[in-house]
């Protein structure tokens, strides 16, 4: 009954697939860059949407502007499929280095152009157009389909999915969170986060009398994040099923980044330093300076280790150096067997008659509150990834209805 039923969906995802489009391009054509995060408008596009199609929703908002939506399908009395979706995108940047208006949503030789059609408003585009589709052939669930979409996962979550979370507003059983992965690869695990602001502070004095008096902020201050970049020779151990994928996810790696030695960013730490500032002037000893550092941190690390060598850096320099952190997570994954992995391997190779891979991500996502709450979560959408984060961002129409059906295909699996 499951297959009838699965083959009926991804007959009618495709036989609609021009609604499908649409939806993505008219997502796209809202501005939801964050910053400034002016959300409401996509906010009130998305329920009308859903409440068009009967399908229950509601709006929290832990502060204005922060409106987080929660959409449920289903019978609340067995397991809980939890989707995910963030609805703000990264600023469109300079202008003159788009080929194409990036809130145009335009469709061009096979794709949808514009800032967010990859990250993420492709999949969150399939997620909803999927749960409008049971809504419509009144498909009944064994359990309940809860959609969570977020305002702020472009500026780390804090009042999107980490509330949510947090609060006890959801759990389920399961998560997929729709981030953009490609086709051909589910991401089951990623890479920890340390971002360190660290202060420096010295002694004024006339700058031709330096370095015999005073005593200089910004010296003491590069001594240290010289010896920082040193934390980037550790890295995990592994065995087992971990060893297996990270082996996986480091091909990966080499394959899509293409740089000397770059597949060390799985397993290794990696240290940024990507701001630094200090000083008055040229002709005075600097009293001041900071820098603010984003250190990533592999599977089998954990940050208090980090923190601790930071210290130590710092106590073998001699002092003076101060810091705080503004963001510290936990290196997360989930098992490969588990039956969210096992669920979109089986469906993308019934929809794209391929095996795909399932490795771990080397930058970070939502997903981690969701497992920090021990619910097994994957990530899992359409992408094309030269254009995340940067300029020309698009997406393959072909990869937007395929993640649809892998979508349809896994509530069934999981809820049927």
């Amino acid at each position: 009954m499951t297959d009838k039923l699965k083959n009926e969906l991804w007959k009618a995802i495709d036989e609609r697939q021009e609604d499908l489009v649409k939806l993505c391009s008219e997502l796209i054509a809202i501005p939801t860059e964050n910053p400034p995060g002016k959300m409401e408008e996509i906010t009130s596009y998305i329920c009308n949407y859903l409440s068009k199609r009967n399908i229950s929703n509601e709006v929290l908002r832990p502060e204005e502007n922060k409106p987080n939506i929660i959409a449920k399908y289903g019978n609340n009395k067995g397991k809980k499929l939890l989707f995910n979706g963030h609805s703000d995108v990264v600023p469109v940047g300079d202008l003159d280095k788009w080929n194409f208006n990036p809130f145009s949503g335009e469709i061009r030789d096979g794709k949808i152009l514009g800032r967010g059609t990859s990250d993420m408003k492709g999949g969150l585009a399939g997620i909803l157009f999927v749960m409008g589709l049971l809504s419509e052939k009144g498909v009944n669930l064994d359990g309940q389909l809860i959609l969570t979409v977020v305002p702020d996962e472009e500026i780390s979550g804090e009042l999107g999915t980490k509330w949510l979370v947090e609060q006890g507003i959801v759990s389920g059983d399961y998560c997929v969170v729709a981030e953009p992965t490609g086709y051909d690869n589910c991401e089951i695990g990623q890479k920890g986060a340390l971002w360190l602001k660290l202060v420096s502070k010295g002694r004024s004095a006339h700058g031709s009398l330096s370095p015999y008096v005073g005593d200089n902020a910004i010296k003491k201050l590069m001594n240290v994040l010289e010896q920082l970049q040193n934390l980037t020779q550790l890295h995990g151990e592994y065995e087992g099923e971990v060893k297996k994928v990270m082996t996986e996810s480091k091909k990966v790696a080499k394959e899509c980044l293409k740089a000397p030695n770059v597949e060390n960013i799985m397993d290794h730490i990696t240290v940024n330093i990507g701001e630094i500032h200090g000083g008055t002037k040229a002709n005075m000893v600097a009293d001041y300076a900071e820098a603010q550092v984003d250190i990533r941190i592999p599977i089998g690390i954990n940050s208090t280790d980090i923190l601790a060598k930071v210290d130590k850096i710092i106590e073998n320099l001699g002092g003076g150096i101060s810091y705080t952190y503004s963001w510290r997570s936990e290196p997360n994954y989930v098992s490969i067997n588990s039956p969210i992995v096992q669920a979109v391997k089986a469906n993308a190779k019934d929809v794209l008659g391929i095996d795909i891979s399932a490795t771990y991500q080397w930058a970070s996502s939502d997903a981690r509150y969701f497992r920090c709450k021990e619910i097994p979560t994957i990530q899992y959408g359409p992408a094309n990834t030269e254009g995340i984060h940067s300029y020309n961002e698009t997406v393959d129409i072909k990869d937007l209805i395929n993640s649809a059906k892998v979508y349809a295909g896994m509530i069934l699996d999981l809820l049927k």
